[in-house]
């Protein structure tokens, strides 16, 4: 693996970012698949390489994070965590035009597997990180540099196993940045022309991940059976299916439409922001996923023999409620799945919603508009969810701003979880440049 000795963030991002890449750190959510340890150990020796002292922290064999503490000047204000993931999740070859796990450059971007999530963001961190370490320079409060494992199975093996057995690693934070925010969207402006607004994270929804399970009588195939498993199973997903889960613009979406309203002259009522969507691109799937709680069928699982009933059918649903709408949400799935299908919760996670306002959203925009003037800055609720739930725990407010500047014709958004996901290599760079301003402001 490369590794450069310059000194600007800008000029050792790409490559941090290509070599992150190249380390398969799949997460299939059942304990499966390699890991992260080899990625921790990559990420380590980076921070030793440049004189600081990274612990890493295993949940379970082969599931690691890292995590290390760069004093500030002032060591009584609130520290400030920046942290990531170094988990992905899996990518079928065959789907890509490129190997998932090369980090090829090709067409001015980073492919593979993390370049969106999270891997960029990851090397951004580490490169500002390691500047900052070779130059001396001593950030104004302490900083919590964190990388974890398994965020993408809720973090149950990374961010929250460290929040519960290891919370003296963040003593002291008080406010955390990650992940899903900061990233521009071009939209058309009423005067006729174009801006670029950055989304900045202030919000993201809570998470249940459920199992229904219908019971019924088994028998066989060939007999009538009015309780059958499967059709009931089929029942109640049919009703969640048709379910139309009421509308709620909480402030962060309130205050995202508002803006983005001003910007394209484009008007919205409470019953129909579709027009208004259409104009941020691929971002609009994010944003309409805040709307209104959601239920998401993804997982079946039934029968074992063509010509047997069996006594039990099961799907996986994910469901994501807004802040303060978890007890209606399981009540109204309780309701709609019936008497036959029970509801067992597999993971469940907290919303969030942070002020946008304060000194960390003030140093945010700022950094921001220094590399890019004439930018937009709004918040967003994410519809998934990141570490800072875990962290919230321990009383730290957190936000999603891994800065990125990108290209008007880019579908980035999408690329979440998604196929061929690549980074334009100009982006990173700004993003490094954008993080390193926002680490000595702050």
């Amino acid at each position: 693996m490369t590794q450069t000795t310059k000194s600007r963030p800008e000029d050792e991002v790409v490559g941090i970012c290509q070599d992150l890449i190249r380390i398969d750190t799949s997460n299939y959510g059942d304990g499966s698949g390699p890991g992260e340890r080899v990625a921790a150990d990559h990420v380590a020796e980076l921070f030793r390489e440049v004189g600081l002292d990274p612990e890493i922290v295993e949940s379970d064999p082969g599931r690691a994070s890292v995590v290390v503490r760069i004093p500030g000047r002032d060591r009584e204000r609130g520290a400030l965590c920046i942290h990531g993931h170094l988990d992905v999740v899996p990518a079928d070859a065959k789907d890509w035009e490129v190997d998932p796990f090369s980090g090829l450059e090709k067409d001015g971007c980073i492919w593979g597997r993390g370049a969106v999530d999270m891997k960029d963001m990851d090397a951004m961190v580490i490169a500002c990180v390691r500047h900052i370490a070779r130059e001396g320079i001593v950030p104004p409060r302490d900083l919590v540099i964190a990388m974890f494992a398994d965020e993408e199975a809720g973090g149950v093996k990374g961010s929250h196993y460290l929040v519960e057995a290891r919370p003296d690693l963040f003593e002291g934070v008080t406010e955390a940045i990650s992940e899903v925010g900061g990233y521009s969207v071009t939209v058309p402006t009423a005067d006729g022309g174009e801006k670029r607004a950055y989304l900045l994270q202030t919000a993201e929804k809570g998470i249940a991940w459920i199992r229904l399970t219908a019971t019924g009588r088994a028998g066989h195939g060939s007999v009538p059976n009015d309780e059958n498993p499967i059709a009931r199973l089929a029942e109640a997903i049919s009703r969640l299916a048709a379910h139309k889960w009421p509308r709620e613009y909480i402030p962060s979406v309130r205050t995202l439409l508002d803006g983005l309203s001003e910007l394209t002259g484009v008007s919205y009522s409470d019953e129909d922001a579709e027009d208004l969507l259409e104009h941020l691109g691929g971002a609009q799937g994010f944003v309409r996923g805040t709307l209104q709680d959601t239920s998401n069928v993804t997982m079946l699982d039934a029968g074992y023999k063509h010509n047997v009933i069996p006594q039990h059918a099961s799907a996986n649903v994910d469901c994501r409620f807004l802040p303060g709408h978890e007890d209606d949400l399981m009540q109204t799935l309780k309701d709609l799945v019936g008497e036959h299908v029970e509801i067992e919760v597999l993971h469940r996670d907290i919303a969030l919603d942070s002020p946008f306002e304060g000194p960390l959203v003030e140093a945010m925009v700022a950094a921001l508009k220094a590399e890019d003037p004439e930018a937009e800055v709004l918040p967003y609720c994410l519809s998934g969810g990141t570490d800072n739930k875990a962290l919230s725990l321990l009383g730290i407010t957190g936000y999603g701003f891994a800065p990125l500047r990108l290209p008007a014709d880019l579908d980035f958004a999408p690329m979440f979880h998604g196929i061929n996901e690549r980074v334009p290599v100009e982006s990173l760079r700004f993003g490094a440049r954008v993080l390193q301003r926002l680490i000595e402001t702050s």
